[in-house]
């Protein structure tokens, strides 16, 4: 009989949550420039074609590391490719590999962490040792080698960070379902006969759903970055197709002479990163229990 409140409680779940996110929103004035910002990156990337003439692989010697002009606003590079073109369909591949690998890790890493929450026992100790093994390794170095033994492309790409991003969420995913797995509501749900997976899916994950998402807004920054670095080295996306860290790479041969073919990639991954750690934060505020308890 107690836990019809508790299931009440649980229903208004997602109302609470969007004013908790509208009230930090507009307490913290910095949450809604990350959010401009990384709609202002996400709208330019869709809307490439429209924004520039010129195709990102297009070549032209005449014109190759022209000095930024009205003509080419952040200038050519040395195969004489429009930088602000590359640089906008740049962040197509940037923001796919970054949302698509930050996707899969949350899925993953989620269901791995509330089944090893729930369940818990030897099989949560195994997978938290398993998880404990990948988080010994950095991101990056993780991300190489799997890259490396893999090869370079998109979809490699994406497997790899997406490997480096999923024991966090697993850890995420695993301290609520153990808290929640012993509440009134879910000792009602057995009661009346559900089954686990109905349990799981309809009763826990809701209940667990903001806390992964503020870490998925928070993860995506760490994604691209990797991306980022990883194009840089040489395991990227292979050229010509233009990325971040790729451009980064080909401009810094020439750093000393026209500084704006590393500077200006640098710049927009820099501003990227900024907003989407700005907007993480005002999630992170919007979810924490203290914040709720003062609203």
């Amino acid at each position: 009989m107690k836990a019809a409140p508790d299931a009440a409680i649980e229903t208004n779940s997602e109302p609470s949550l969007r004013r908790s996110l509208m009230r930090v929103f507009n307490t913290n004035k910095t949450s809604w420039i990350g959010l401009a910002l990384f709609l202002i990156i996400v709208l330019a990337a869709l809307a490439a074609p429209l924004l520039t003439r010129y195709d990102p692989i297009d070549q032209d010697v005449f014109t190759k590391l022209a000095a930024p002009s009205s003509a080419h606003i952040f200038g050519t590079d040395e195969y004489g490719r429009d930088i602000w073109a590359r640089l906008l369909y740049g962040a197509r591949i940037s923001l796919m590999i970054g949302l698509a690998s930050t996707a899969i890790a949350m899925l993953v890493g989620s269901v791995i962490g509330v089944l090893a929450g729930w369940h818990g026992g030897r099989f949560d100790a195994l997978i938290m040792q398993i998880m404990d093994m990948l988080l010994a390794f950095p991101a990056l170095i993780l991300g190489l080698i799997v890259v490396a033994m893999l090869g370079p492309s998109m979809t490699n790409i994406i497997i790899a960070i997406a490997l480096t991003s999923i024991p966090p969420f697993a850890r995420i995913a695993r301290a609520p379902t153990i808290v929640i797995k012993e509440r009134e509501f879910i000792e009602a749900c057995r009661a009346l006969g559900y089954s686990t997976p109905r349990i799981l899916v309809f009763h826990v994950l809701p209940n667990i759903l903001a806390e992964i998402l503020v870490m998925g807004s928070l993860w995506l920054a760490n994604s691209i970055r990797t991306e980022a670095s990883l194009a840089f080295i040489g395991l990227g996306v292979k050229p010509p197709t233009p990325t971040w860290g790729g451009m980064i790479r080909e401009g810094f041969e020439n750093i000393l002479d026209n500084a704006w073919l590393a500077v200006v990639p640098g710049c927009a991954i820099l501003l990227l990163v900024f907003a989407l750690n700005l907007l993480g934060d005002g999630l992170r505020d919007a979810v924490d229990p203290k914040l709720k308890n003062e609203a």
